[in-house]
């Protein structure tokens, strides 16, 4: 059988490769540069399409958009997963690329809620769906196309290219939007500014589809084809046969869980809580982001390469064994280096809510039809979940009014069960006026103070969050190469992968959030990145195998 190298020319052989890591990962740069795209603008988007609701159910929605492009992932790696086994690597992914680039290109040109009502938001959500769906089918293109052109002892370096284009996608789309931020003003950014991003996508699709169209197939898959041992039913194979499902499973919760919720806690979820939880201004929050991940940028190549001489496993499992007993500490010094004030009101000063517990609903209304001011303990959760305050929860006897304590202040809630129409909404206002001025006596800012935020301390924690993903991102897409037989590839490697980050990384941020405004405690959502980190630290120890040395002609 031919190798790799006899198949290229000696002389041509640098620069194909190179065409090879160029035009795979352009694919991924514009993957994520939506994505992300999307991330730094929910507040925007939320204002635009999810009109109606409260600040608080309205972010939550703008998230949850955000989250259905990943929901649909796993489908779409159904879908060009098995056209990709079948038909073959390049066309597959071209088709994929053209299906993403347009659908992000059409949000930049959708009327808003206020120009034709709720088709905007459901228009939003097709789009975010199509696009997802085409995604789907995008990485597992990509690694496989890479890894399949690269020599044997390489593969870990050639494809950490791919997550390295990840990063350089978000570096775009902070850039863009950071830019557009200082040079225009608030009111025309946030009315119109915002769409900039997405009109200007297609310009990158352009690029990237016009070096795909350069490209070859893989060598893999021709010698394959010619050999008649392509697959005729993948999903099948993959998905219906034991030995094939077990080594997905063990993908997905050994190594691609912890990959998800270790890289959107290094990347987005540090975005949403600058701007939400310690109240930097937008502008400065995608600066300090923007820069961490540029810092970090080579260490996805470096841990790549590193794979191909120590092996995946021993470096992945460490990074979520290492994120398991760090984000707590982490995030809190996060939150001291951007909010200084903040930080120390919560120590000094803790806010507490002592009501009724049956009385205290759920921070979330996903119709925006609750105004929670139907209990006096709504009206005191609704306002601090709408500033951001870290608040503990005290139970109190059955019919108790809430009342908010803020050190040794305590200010009792009006009982909406005795107030009617215009008295009520007054007593609500006097009461959010009582209470916002006993936050300030405590020191609790409206806003990050710009001179105060330590953007020295912020970049150096954020390098760590980021040095943590590299290390489970960098030599991930050659794992899943290696794990999978060459001829359901594709297939079997893409469905773990968009499990993991379309579902459980893809609804961190939105659950994240939604468990902070449930329970008042700031640090609450990070429950949900430690216990998957935790659990693919487990399964990844036990039962993943190590593959650097494997054959992937097989």
């Amino acid at each position: 059988m031919a190798t790799d190298s006899e198949t290229l020319p000696a002389e041509g052989k640098g620069q194909n490769e190179t065409l090879v890591i160029a035009a795979s990962s352009l694919g991924t740069v514009f993957e994520w540069y939506d994505f992300y795209l999307y991330g730094l603008l929910a507040s925007a988007i939320s204002m635009h399409f999810f009109a109606g609701v409260n600040e608080t159910t309205g972010f939550i929605l703008a998230l949850m958009a955000f989250a259905a492009g990943f929901a649909i992932r796993p489908f779409g790696a159904l879908v060009f997963g098995r056209v990709g086994d079948i038909v073959g690597r390049k066309n597959t992914f071209l088709v994929t690329m053209a299906i993403m680039g347009l659908s992000t290109f059409a949000v930049g040109f959708l009327p808003s809620y206020d120009t034709i009502g709720i088709a905007a938001p459901i228009i939003l959500m097709l789009l975010r769906l199509l696009q997802g769906l085409a995604i789907g089918g995008e990485y597992g293109g990509a690694a496989v196309y890479i890894a399949e052109h690269a020599p044997p002892g390489k593969r870990g370096f050639y494809t950490s290219f791919i997550q390295t284009t990840a990063m350089i996608g978000l570096i775009l789309a902070s850039t863009f939007v950071v830019s557009l931020r200082l040079f225009m003003d608030a009111d025309s950014f946030n009315a119109w500014g915002w769409r900039l991003p997405f009109i200007f996508s297609i310009v990158l699709l352009s690029i990237a589809l016009w070096i795909r169209l350069q490209l070859e197939e893989s060598p893999v898959f021709q010698r394959m084809k010619q050999a008649g041992a392509t697959s005729k039913a993948p999903l099948k194979e993959a998905f219906g046969e034991w030995r094939n499902l077990k080594i997905v499973l063990i993908a997905l919760f050994g190594a691609v869980a912890g990959q998800a919720v270790i890289g959107f806690a290094a990347h987005l979820y540090p975005l949403f809580y600058l701007e939400k939880i310690a109240k930097v201004d937008g502008a400065t929050s995608n600066f300090l982001v923007a820069t961490a991940l540029l810092i970090i940028i080579p260490s996805f190549v470096f841990f790549g390469w590193l794979s191909d001489r120590i092996g995946r496993k021993p470096i992945m499992m460490t990074a979520c064994v290492i994120a398991v007993f760090t984000y707590f500490p982490l995030y809190k010094a996060l939150v001291a280096a951007a909010n200084p004030a903040m930080a120390a009101a919560v120590e000094h000063a803790p806010v507490q809510v002592v009501a009724d517990p049956r009385e205290c609903s759920f921070q979330f209304d996903p119709i925006g039809k609750n105004s929670f001011d139907r209990t006096s303990c709504d009206i005191v959760k609704a306002y601090l979940a709408r500033g951001g305050i870290n608040y503990a929860n005290v139970d109190a006897a059955p019919g108790t009014v809430a009342t908010v304590r803020i050190g040794e202040e305590s200010h009792t809630a009006p009982d909406p069960a005795k107030l009617r129409g215009e008295a009520k909404a007054q007593a609500i206002a006097a009461f959010q006026e009582e209470v916002h001025a006993g936050l300030s006596r405590a020191g609790y800012p409206a806003a990050a103070d710009p001179a105060a935020v330590d953007k020295g301390r912020v970049i150096a924690i954020l390098c760590v969050f980021g040095l943590l993903a590299t290390m489970v991102y960098g030599p991930l897409a050659a794992l899943l190469v290696e794990l999978f037989p060459a001829r359901i590839r594709y297939t079997s490697l893409s469905l773990p992968y968009h499990i993991g980050n379309g579902w459980i990384g893809g609804f961190m941020p939105t659950i994240g959030f939604a468990m902070v405004a449930a329970t008042g405690n700031i640090y609450q959502g990070l429950w949900y990145a430690v216990v998957i980190a935790a659990i693919t630290a487990v399964v990844g120890i036990f039962f993943l195998p190590e593959t650097y040395k494997r054959d992937i002609e097989a």
